[in-house]
């Protein structure tokens, strides 16, 4: 009978067997690290962008504070303009309110029965000295300035008896007071 030695056979295949798994095992290493090595540079290009985008979008941060900083100032310009467009329209309108005062109370005098002695303004208030013909002028000068819409609170503080110096009149001396009202800018423009 023939004998056949296979233990060298079964060493080389042992061998065989050893070399193989030992050339997966470095394959499968080299593999991995290969994926490692992508996966990174995957990574750190993606890391790279962002930090791009974070840097673009700070630069338009830093472009629109600056534009916020602008607009702040305009709109701080624009608010000291409205406030001097707003006190010179009060000044405009203020300067005619004494001429239309005067006006008003030229137009409520009894004619050739009354004149002024006296005018004074404080604050609202107005106060008027006059000397009129008789009790029925006062009066009616009275009601006159009660109807009329620029004068409220109208009070005859006092009248009293006045003659005159080189004719023998008895003359009605008075002392009104009253308050001035706010006209309207739409009535004020359409008095005008």
């Amino acid at each position: 009978m023939i004998r056949i030695n296979l233990l060298p056979y079964r060493a080389a295949r042992k061998k065989e067997n050893v070399r193989r798994q030992l050339n997966i095992f470095i394959g499968s290493v080299i593999i991995i690290f290969g994926l490692i090595y992508l996966v990174n540079l995957y990574l750190g290009n993606q890391i790279k962008s962002l930090n791009a985008e974070i840097a673009s979008t700070r630069e338009q941060v830093a472009k629109y504070q600056q534009i916020n900083k602008e607009i702040a100032e305009i709109k701080q310009k624009l608010a000291v303009l409205d406030r001097k467009i707003g006190v010179i329209s009060s000044l405009q309108q203020d300067r005619k309110v004494p001429v239309q005062n005067l006006d008003s109370l030229y137009q409520l005098v009894v004619e050739k029965r009354m004149w002024y002695t006296l005018l004074a303004e404080s604050g609202n208030s107005l106060k008027i000295s006059g000397i009129a013909v008789d009790n029925q002028t006062v009066a009616d000068y009275l009601k006159r300035l009660e109807k009329s819409d620029r004068f409220t609170n109208v009070k005859l503080a006092s009248i009293k008896q006045h003659k005159a110096q080189n004719e023998n009149l008895n003359l009605k001396q008075f002392d009104i007071t009253f308050d001035k009202t706010k006209i309207d800018d739409t009535k004020a423009k359409a008095n005008e």
